[in-house]
């Protein structure tokens, strides 16, 4: 995983919470997590169509260290991995879902390359 040189320097919540859920890969990750509830890493990189291996494991580590996303493995032959939302990761999704009714207003363009999730969500519909 990358290293930044210099430690980051976050001095108020909103910077947090961005670092936390913010960036392309991180808020989608956890949409699909929302409504699927438990799915193991191959399924989450279906979901996300062309997320490359590294940018996803990197993405959910970061998930993980912050308590967003909880990693459950099974002590089975094959090994079996899931992937769910914490209590800290559900109480993410309403502020998504506020981000994405807010966009909607603004951004509302008709796209087949569109999330699944997106696709089935009323959030981006103007009001």
């Amino acid at each position: 995983m990358y290293k930044p040189k210099l430690e980051k320097d976050i001095r108020c919540p909103l910077e947090y919470g961005l670092e936390v859920f913010g960036g392309k890969w991180k808020s989608r990750i956890i949409c699909v997590l929302a409504e699927k509830k438990v799915l193991r890493y191959n399924q989450i990189r279906k979901e996300m169509v062309n997320i490359t291996d590294a940018v996803l494991a990197s993405a959910l580590k970061e998930l993980i260290e912050d308590n967003i996303i909880e990693r459950k493995q099974y002590n089975e032959i094959p090994p079996r991995v899931e992937y769910s939302l914490t209590e800290k990761g559900m109480s993410v999704v309403p502020i998504l879902q506020s981000i994405c009714k807010w966009s909607g207003a603004f951004y509302n363009e008709s796209n087949e390359k569109t999330l699944a999730q997106c696709q089935k969500c009323n959030y981006n519909v103007p009001k």
